[in-house]
């Protein structure tokens, strides 16, 4: 956070100051424990709690300042809308680094690997600030913001969008040097209505760049290559066929990693990713191509790719048990990533030879497709020749599954009976455990871990 005093932050925000003119200069934190010396404390009113009856706890931790909507004791700001306000203060910190970089990053699956990925990979050249946990919002994008510092190099914003405009309100907000679409799915099609919304609003990260800035666009559904037209400037693409700018070719699969050649302007350079799945070349292809635009050498690029590692708890978390490989990617679900899921189960247990089991809870938020696109991701299953297909509490994936098939279908009202079924893994065998968040199918993850465990143990 760049030093500012709070009659400034006043001015900026439109509020009213109320108490001493002190001086912020640590971050703006929403968890009054995460308070530290010279911090501004965000008294944002939540559905369950109000920050305002924190904002004692914390001046106690050391906060200078309080942003609210209502007097409180203490020194602080009142404003109508604190997030509002957070806002505007947070483009403000923007404006007043002028030499700062900030990579703006969108779509509907594989934002937070790519953001951790690009963060390791840019972190090697400079000061980088990168979105905590899940970041992509009104709150998020804007707290990355206000970490910065005149020493900081790179800023990533990770942008989100629950409605129209929202991403379009946070890219006025960061003014990014350089935006990326990674890919255009059907995660939050209830929300949105269609893909075609999905894919208008994903593009207002394009449509609100300046003409001096970079767009990067991923060539993985029909929708992202086309945002092209709404940019004037620059504009590079990424994927995996010979016409993308950055592109990645004799692509491989070892020990459920992705090995590939990666392919810029600069020449051609080996890389070996150490995070899970086939699918991950996209999101390293998209890091490529930001390095690439902001001068990272292809030595730099292919090296930070080959060493990064991700440490996003319930994607794609590998639990190696002896004899049992599990996969716990529950953290969420859209069809895309399901199919992405199965695929890297299937490769993985191809190599080791064991059977095959896919857990999977249901995916929300895809509206009136909902039934369809899980029957897809089922009938995919056993395309890909998945062995069991454990069904927690979602039979649409059974729908389509012919009774003489190789896949064996496990229809289970809830994760108890699902962990019944997991008594019959065998030595060898490799696990998926893969559903919405709300569905909360890490507990299956862990007592399936647990299980083995125990009987392992007895044996």
């Amino acid at each position: 956070m760049i030093s500012i005093s709070a009659s400034e932050v006043a001015q900026i925000v439109g509020g009213t100051l109320i108490g001493d003119d002190v001086t912020v200069t640590a971050p703006a934190v929403l968890n009054s424990s995460q308070a530290t010396p010279g911090s501004l404390f965000l008294a944002i009113k939540g559905e369950r709690v109000d920050g305002h009856d924190f904002a004692g706890d914390a001046f106690k931790n050391g906060a200078v300042l309080a942003l609210t909507t209502k007097s409180i004791a203490g020194n602080h700001i009142v404003v109508a809308d604190v997030t509002e306000a957070l806002g505007k203060l947070a483009h403000h910190v923007r404006e007043a680094l002028k030499d700062l970089i900030v990579i703006g990053i969108t779509g509907s699956q594989g934002k937070t690997t790519t953001k951790e990925l690009l963060n390791s990979v840019l972190s090697q050249v400079g000061e980088t600030v990168s979105p905590s946990g899940n970041y992509n919002n009104d709150l998020g994008a804007p707290l990355s913001l206000l970490r910065c510092t005149p020493n900081t190099k790179f800023c990533i914003v990770e942008m989100g969008a629950r409605h129209q405009g929202d991403i379009a309100r946070l890219a006025t907000i960061a003014r990014p040097n350089v935006g990326v679409v990674l890919k255009v799915g059907s995660a939050h099609v209830g929300e949105f209505g269609s893909v075609e919304m999905i894919a208008k609003t994903k593009s207002e990260l394009i449509s609100t760049l300046e003409d001096s800035a970079v767009a990067i666009l991923g060539n993985y559904d029909s929708f992202t290559p086309a945002m092209a037209s709404l940019h004037k400037g620059k504009t590079i693409t990424f994927g995996e066929t010979p016409d993308c700018d950055i592109r990645a070719t004799d692509i491989e699969f070892r020990e459920g990693r992705a090995h590939f050649d990666l392919v810029t302007p600069d020449g051609r350079s080996a890389v070996g990713l150490r995070i899970i799945g086939l699918h991950q070349v996209a999101n390293a292809l998209a890091v490529a191509a930001v390095a690439t635009e902001v001068g990272l050498t292809l030595d730099q690029i292919a090296g930070g790719l080959s060493t990064a590692e991700s440490h996003a708890k319930w994607r794609m978390e590998i639990v190696e048990l002896f004899q049992l490989l599990l996969i716990n990617d529950a953290y969420n679900a859209s069809p895309e990533a399901m199919a992405a899921a199965l695929s890297t189960l299937s490769l993985f247990a191809q190599e080791r030879g064991g059977q095959s089991w896919a857990f999977l809870g249901k995916m929300h938020e895809l509206g009136e497709s909902s039934q369809t696109d899980h029957a897809a991701i089922g009938t995919l299953a056993s395309d890909l020749g998945i062995d069991h297909l454990v069904c927690v509490g979602a039979p649409e994936y059974a729908l389509h599954i012919a009774d003489d098939g190789t896949t064996t279908v496990h229809l289970c009202t809830d994760k108890e009976e699902a962990l019944a079924v997991a008594k019959a893994l065998s030595p060898g065998d490799v696990v998926l455990v893969k559903a919405s968040r709300s569905e909360k199918l890490e507990e299956l993850a862990e007592a399936i871990s647990a299980q083995w465990v125990e009987r392992e143990s007895e044996e």
